[in-house]
């Protein structure tokens, strides 16, 4: 992956911490997310090449983690001795320093004539409140457009079960026949629930997929939900990577938490397919990651849209794509 003579370069880190208040709260079966925190870091090379990363942790405890690791990193060290501790360090921070290496070795191009930065659609996020039904007529009213095929992501398991039952099929009377659902439960349901839903579900041509149905570490479960209804994984993909090669179904692939990005960029590069590429609120730094992922995904065998979260972070130079903009705003 590393060009042997990248190993021996010597690197400079600058590192720049940030906060930014979602518009609304994400609420979800794991709990509420109300604000995204973390460092955004400016690496260059002895031959004056330079790239930039962020890290951003969801959890807070692994915001602490994160903070001890990067103060005893310091500000000089060597191309290999960071390559050596990357595997050991939370993904995050893979994230981080993996996406400001591929840039110094121009693995990516965000200065190319590819369209990365127009992405053509997203997933409608829909909120958990009570606006969810009038957010979903307002969206289906402005897109209107009978050959455009309008994909929504619903977060479950907030509410009592026979509440989100009625929901789901008041979302569905509304829905046109070329739509998707994408429902989420942060596998936040038991079995008996999941099967529950899977069997209402099964022949709704609509449903795109339930995503992690079943605790992370459910794979006997969740593998035997697939047998009967498309299931992705997402939370499991995390708690254990070695899934990534293991599951055929859908990947949810979050890559600003999952680790180093070289790897992924390499899956898509490689075209496998049942990749999608979801946001986890980033800055301009690292949702230029995600939308160059996703752009690379909507070009390989199984395309879909991504899930951008576009409408939930506030509008400033923080979310530029410019990324010495984002450093300027943080």
């Amino acid at each position: 992956m590393v060009h042997p003579l990248n190993r021996f370069m010597n690197l400079s880190l600058q590192i720049k911490s940030f906060s930014f208040e979602l518009l609304r709260s994400l609420k979800t079966s794991q709990g509420v997310l109300t604000k995204k925190e973390g460092w955004l870091l400016h690496l260059q090379s002895d031959s004056g090449k330079s790239g930039w990363g962020e890290i951003a942790p969801i959890h807070q405890e692994k915001l602490k983690i994160c903070d001890e690791i990067i103060k005893n990193l310091g500000n000089n060290f060597s191309r290999e001795t960071l390559e050596k501790k990357l595997k050991y360090f939370p993904p995050s921070i893979g994230f981080g320093f993996g996406a400001a290496l591929a840039e110094i070795d121009s693995l990516i191009d965000f200065g190319s004539s590819k369209n990365w930065s127009k992405i053509s659609q997203t997933a409608f996020l829909l909120p958990t409140d009570q606006s969810l039904i009038s957010k979903l007529d307002s969206t289906l009213k402005n897109h209107s457009n009978e050959s455009e095929e309008l994909t929504f992501k619903w977060k479950v398991g907030i509410l009592p079960n026979e509440i989100e039952k009625k929901i789901l099929d008041a979302i569905l009377s509304r829905l046109p026949a070329n739509a998707h659902l994408r429902i989420d439960p942060n596998a936040g349901w038991d079995r008996n629930q999941a099967k529950d839903w899977a069997d209402y579900l099964i022949g709704e041509k609509r449903l795109e997929w339930i995503e992690q149905p079943l605790p992370s570490n459910d794979i006997k479960g969740l593998k035997a939900l697939a047998n009967h209804i498309p299931i992705a994984l997402d939370e499991s993909l995390l708690d254990n990577p070695s899934l990534r090669k293991s599951w055929k179904s859908w990947q949810i692939r979050k890559p600003s938490l999952e680790g180093d990005p070289r790897i992924l960029l390499e899956e898509l590069k490689r075209k496998i397919g049942f990749r999608v590429i979801s946001t986890s609120f980033e800055t301009g730094i690292g949702r230029r990651w995600v939308e160059y992922l996703a752009t690379l995904q909507q070009e390989g065998p199984t395309p879909t849209v991504p899930g951008l979260g576009i409408g939930w972070c506030p509008k400033s130079q923080l979310f530029s794509k410019n990324p010495e903009s984002v450093w300027e705003a943080a």
